[in-house]
């Protein structure tokens, strides 16, 4: 490599995955995220998880919407401060209101021996509201 090649950098993280789904978000928990013994907080994941699964449901709704359940919440393995988390989201159906989501969480560990694992996955359902915050029909 000479001065004007620029460094390779490994990409482990594909933008897509095969069942479609797409990369919604991207981020690294610090260490005001963790617990004393260093793994992050569930519930910091769990916010993560309704923004990344909020993407997909907003660009449908074309404007405001609201989470009203989350019908599934899998805790597969810790994470720890320094994991880069890639969230991947994709419609799971679309109702008359409501657009359900599932949402994965992949963690790329360790830098000198790079590796990626799934963290986390979810489904989690939202709904298209209006300015009043009543359920509004989906846009065609």
């Amino acid at each position: 490599m000479n001065a004007a090649d620029p460094p390779k950098i490994p990409r482990m993280a594909p933008s897509t995955l095969p069942d479609g789904s797409e990369l919604v978000l991207r981020v690294m928990p610090m260490p005001a995220d963790a617990n004393p013994n260093g793994d992050i907080f569930g519930g910091w994941i769990m916010a993560q998880v309704d923004l990344a699964g909020a993407v997909l449901p907003a660009r449908i709704a074309r404007g405001r919407i609201a989470t009203v359940a989350v019908n599934q919440f899998i805790f597969k393995q810790p994470v720890s401060i320094g994991d880069l988390l890639s969230f991947y989201a994709r419609v799971a159906r679309i109702g008359r209101t409501s657009v359900t989501v599932h949402v994965e969480v992949y963690a790329e560990r360790n830098p000198a021996d790079l590796h990626v694992v799934k963290v986390t996955e979810a489904n989690l359902t939202y709904v298209a509201i209006d300015r009043e915050g009543q359920p509004r029909q989906l846009p065609e």
